[in-house]
Parts: C-alpha cells; structure tokens; sequence
C-alpha cells in the first residue's frame, strides 16, 4: 500500500472548502480520471473512474466526519482499495489549508506501473491544483452537507 500526501492553500474560508468538499458529485469536475460519483445516502459513495484506460467501480464509505474540520472514507468493494482522510485548516478568515492523506493500493500491472513511476502521487497534486482554482474561481460552495458522522 502506498501513501499519498498533498496539501494546497486556498484563498476561501473554511467552511466554504469543506462545503464544497462535501459535494462528491462535482469531483469530476476537478479529479482527472473521475467519471461520476453518485452519492448512495449521508456515508456511502459510488465511484466510476477511468485511468489509463482502465475503468473501475468501487463503493466507499465515509468513516468519520466532522464539520470544517476532517474527512476520512475507505473503499467497501471493487477491485480498488483505498482510505483517506482531507483535512481542513483555518488560516484566517480567508484562506484554508487543504491537506489530503490517501494510502492507495494498487490493483492489475497499469495501476503499479502507475504507483511506481509515481504517476498516482503527480495525479492527486493535480486534483488538489484543480481544487484549489475551482473553488476560489467559484468563491462560493455549489452546497453543503454539515452532518457529523462518528467512527464505528
């Protein structure tokens, strides 16, 4: 399993980072690879991406969530197994630190590869980029879900 740690700046509060966060069904719009998610209910998740050519459908779950704090997930089923926990940091009023913890292990030869040569790693940091200009572009969330969800 591999560890994945990327950490932007964003030039918004953080309550509208962690709003927008929350938001799965708009990740295609700034995760390259990330066709649709499709949100089941309050904690679980279906993914259809495609990398490399390969495309792959994994459930995951949210494990813990607390608002404008943290976000932790991990993959229930499929052939892609992952956790990850986003975290949210005040700045001040205006800027947030983003920091994203993924261990990823890699399923099928392309997905190694991808490990290896550190392509997985260069793709998050890209995410996190594209993150970073979609909300400050926006300035506000598209919505919000400020439940709380307890691990176990």
């Amino acid at each position: 399993m591999s560890t994945v740690k990327e950490t932007v700046d964003v030039e918004v509060p953080v309550h509208t980072a962690y709003n927008q966060w929350t938001q799965v069904e708009e990740f295609p719009k700034f995760m390259e690879g990330v066709e649709k998610i499709t949100q089941l209910d309050d904690r679980h998740n279906r993914w259809i991406t495609k990398i490399g050519g390969v495309r792959r459908e994994f459930d995951t779950e949210i494990v813990d969530q607390l608002p404008d704090d943290r976000i932790a997930w991990r993959t229930t089923n499929g052939e892609t197994q992952q956790k990850g926990l986003v975290s949210f940091r005040r700045l001040d009023e205006t800027h947030t630190r983003v920091e994203l913890v993924m261990d990823v292990e890699p399923s099928g030869a392309a997905e190694k590869a991808a490990d290896l040569t550190g392509t997985i790693a260069r793709r998050v940091k890209g995410d996190m980029q594209r993150f970073k200009h979609y909300i400050e572009h926006r300035g506000v969330e598209s919505g919000a879900w400020r439940g709380r969800i307890t691990p176990g």
